[in-house]
């Protein structure tokens, strides 16, 4: 059966007569009417019947148009499909830093991959400069970073991650009242350092102590950090999604302080202005059904 015999069928009943039909259709009256006869013949029926200057369709005409618009309908879905696929990468390259990597792209890439099988992720992680870089220099597509701005790239909030003080099971801290921030600096410190200016924040929750903090480990990891906290080597102000699962089965706890409230770390994503709109759109569309930080 011929696609555009059925076209010319559904677009007669759509403007109401042959010539309007015609004229959308960008043909002749006679080509438009050549179309519903040979339809007419493959379905072995009349679709219209002619009043004087008018048309009205038949019965069997009626049955037939719900079949006939749905088969347009997919033959239009299928071709979008088709034609998105093609304008779509075999390849995204996503750079992000350590933390991103550790605790969100597991969560994100399967769900980004059902949305888009055909394409084949390639993961890079760094610093945010080196992310940065690698997406003006396009050596990466999309970029998860700290919060930045840079002119030539654009960049959106994905999620904030809050920073909060975390003690090991057992600990003091856990039955006192009342916590200062001396009791908390004359601790064994372990301090994960990300670089991030939001991270500041919390070296000057000290500022205004006679003694420097007890700081005991410095790492650029938070696994590194949130580990030795584990072992009980110290105490540590991390990032909440770092130690998601410790939390739930109680490993390590939260300490409510009304200093570190409000300090978060911020993650944004970065491309190229106008570049790889389909995916950015699928990742924050997927950010809001991400477990909560």
């Amino acid at each position: 059966m011929n696609l555009e015999n059925i076209e010319a069928f559904v677009y007669i009943i759509h403007y109401g007569s042959f010539n309007k039909a015609a004229e959308v259709l960008y043909l002749s009256q006679p080509s438009v009417t050549a179309r519903i006869q040979s339809l007419e013949r493959e379905l072995n029926c009349k679709l219209f019947d002619r009043l004087g200057k008018g048309i009205q369709i038949t019965e069997e005409g009626k049955r037939f148009l719900p079949y006939a618009q749905q088969i347009l309908m997919i033959y239009q879905k299928g071709k979008l499909h088709i034609t998105h696929n093609k304008s779509l990468p075999e390849e995204l390259r996503i750079g992000c830093t350590a933390s991103v990597s550790n605790y969100t792209i597991p969560e994100l890439i399967p769900r980004l991959k059902l949305k888009f099988p055909h394409t084949h992720y390639k993961l890079i992680t760094g610093t945010t400069d080196d992310i940065i870089g690698k997406v003006v220099n396009n050596e990466v597509d999309i970029g998860f970073v700290r919060n930045v701005n840079h002119p030539n790239l654009q960049s959106i909030k994905f999620y904030e991650d809050p920073i909060r003080l975390y003690v090991y099971e057992g600990h003091p801290f856990l039955t006192a009242d009342n916590l200062t921030i001396e009791d908390i600096a004359a601790q064994p410190l372990v301090f994960f350092e990300c670089g991030a200016l939001d991270w500041l924040r919390v070296h000057r929750i000290f500022g205004s102590l006679d003694r420097p903090p007890n700081i005991q480990f410095l790492s650029d990891n938070s696994e590194t950090a949130k580990k030795l906290v584990l072992q009980k080597a110290g105490i540590s102000f991390l990032p909440s999604l770092s130690v998601r699962e410790e939390t739930r089965n109680g490993r390590l706890v939260p300490i409510r302080m009304a200093e570190t409230e409000g300090i978060t770390l911020q993650t944004n994503i970065v491309s190229t202005p106008g570049k790889h709109h389909s995916f950015l759109e699928s990742i924050l569309e997927i950010g809001k059904m991400l477990p909560a930080q």
